[in-house]
């Protein structure tokens, strides 16, 4: 009996082994920053639309897996370009890209999995000497440095968005300009912030002699209102309700009535 169930056993044990060993080329796993795409060699050939999802996934032995990576990446460039006066400078950018997972397939057919090399990273290269050639060094050194970022990002999308590549950013990183180039720039721009504080002064000064000149017109027009409103009779009126209230006071007083100044009544007492 035990005879007769060792070729099985001896059977069962070959094919485990059979399976194991082809097993890497039977089942696969894509990850979840993933996406993959196959290639039938005795079917319809590269299935440019059929995306595989991330999961745990069988194929037959003879079909070939591309997987690509979907999730944002980036790469660090250092180049020297020319300005738009000609002098050179030596720029650090960094490029933040990702395929369009939808569209590997198309990717793959035109660039291979080397489309890093062969598409990205020439076209950014190129759009950053191109726009950078388009400004000053003092320019893309300080005043426009978001400008050129801006300018790269959006001219290098337009060509890699056409190629299924999404360029979510380029930046700047460092801009290293000659020693001599660079101090004089840094020395134009500490003078253009003096002169800037310098105007600041003077435009504060000016505001307030303004104010006060304002305040001074107001004060002089109210106290000409003031003077053309009093009149004699208007001022003997007031003294009297004054010399009333007065009298109404408990301190020792004598009032001698028409004997003041204008006939005002005159007030005496210890206080």
């Amino acid at each position: 009996m035990n005879n007769k169930r060792l070729p099985l056993i001896i059977l069962g044990v070959i094919a485990f082994f059979v399976l194991l060993a082809v097993s890497s080329s039977l089942f696969y796993t894509i990850q979840a920053s993933e996406r993959a795409i196959v290639f039938y060699p005795f079917g319809k050939g590269l299935a440019k639309d059929q995306v595989i999802e991330p999961g745990f996934h069988m194929k037959a032995p003879w079909n070939d897996i591309y997987v690509y990576t979907v999730n944002e990446v980036s790469s660090d460039e250092n180049m020297d370009v020319l300005d738009k006066s000609g002098l050179s400078i030596h720029v650090d950018v960094t490029v933040r890209f990702f395929p369009i997972p939808e569209k590997i397939g198309y990717i793959h057919e035109k660039f291979t999995k080397s489309y890093v090399t062969v598409l990205v990273i020439p076209e950014v290269r190129s759009t950053v000497r191109q726009v950078m050639g388009r400004f000053t060094a003092e320019e893309i050194y300080s005043t426009k440095r978001a400008e050129v970022e801006n300018a790269i990002t959006t001219e290098s999308e337009k060509i890699l968005i056409a190629n299924n590549v999404k360029a979510t950013a380029v930046l700047i990183r460092s801009i290293v300009l000659p020693e001599q180039i660079k101090g004089a720039i840094e020395n134009k721009l500490q003078q253009e912030q003096e002169s800037l504080a310098y105007q600041y002064r003077l435009d504060k000064e000016k505001s307030e002699a303004e104010r006060k000149r304002i305040a001074a017109e107001g004060e002089s027009r109210a106290n000409n209102i003031i003077n053309n409103s009093l009149s004699d009779k208007l001022l003997k009126m007031r003294g009297i309700e004054a010399t009333l209230e007065l009298s109404k006071s408990p301190n020792s007083k004598v009032v001698i009535i028409g004997s003041g100044k204008d006939g005002l009544p005159m007030i005496l007492g210890n206080n």
